[in-house]
């Protein structure tokens, strides 16, 4: 069993990885709005993504016998300029997330919860990838300086995204 300081901890990551499907569901929302289906269908796999990420929280936290304590979601921002400043807000809160996450390993470890510690080991590798994903999009985006047929491209490119459920059972 988790301590109560992990269990809080768990509860308010929780929060977050819904506040996170909220957030890209906002941006999604933009892009459809903007016509630009690909780069929609980039953030519905995200929205997606988050909503697996709560669910490991959640599902974990009644595994490690604490109490699930709902949060409530604050509005997320809406109101973006472009597509680049779309992908550094999410370049930003996935940056935000990876803190989190490492500060939860490190309770974790204080706490010497072994359990918890390694179960939040797969949310470091996927941290890492969502910053690279991100951050990828992004150059793209500076170097194009909006080109339209630079973005058009980049829509594409996007479009191709799947969603894939994790592995990783929790």
């Amino acid at each position: 069993m988790a301590s109560q300081k992990v269990i809080d901890a768990l509860n308010n990551q929780l929060q977050m990885e819904f506040f996170s499907e909220y957030f890209y569901m906002s941006m999604e929302a933009y892009f459809v709005e903007n016509n630009l289906d690909g780069f929609a269908n980039f953030f519905n796999v995200q929205v997606k993504e988050e909503r697996d990420h709560a669910y490991k929280f959640f599902n974990y936290i009644s595994r490690a016998g604490g109490k699930i304590v709902l949060q409530a979601i604050e509005k997320p921002k809406s109101d973006f300029e472009s597509p680049l400043d779309v992908f550094e807000s999410a370049l930003e809160h996935e940056k935000l997330i990876s803190n989190s996450i490492h500060e939860l390993v490190d309770l974790a470890i204080s706490e010497k919860d072994h359990t918890t510690s390694s179960f939040l080991r797969w949310f470091v590798d996927e941290q890492s990838e969502e910053e690279e994903n991100m951050e990828k999009v992004v150059r793209k985006l500076r170097l194009l300086k909006n080109d339209p047929a630079g973005l058009l491209i980049i829509d594409q490119e996007l479009a191709q995204r799947a969603y894939v459920p994790p592995v990783q059972n929790a």
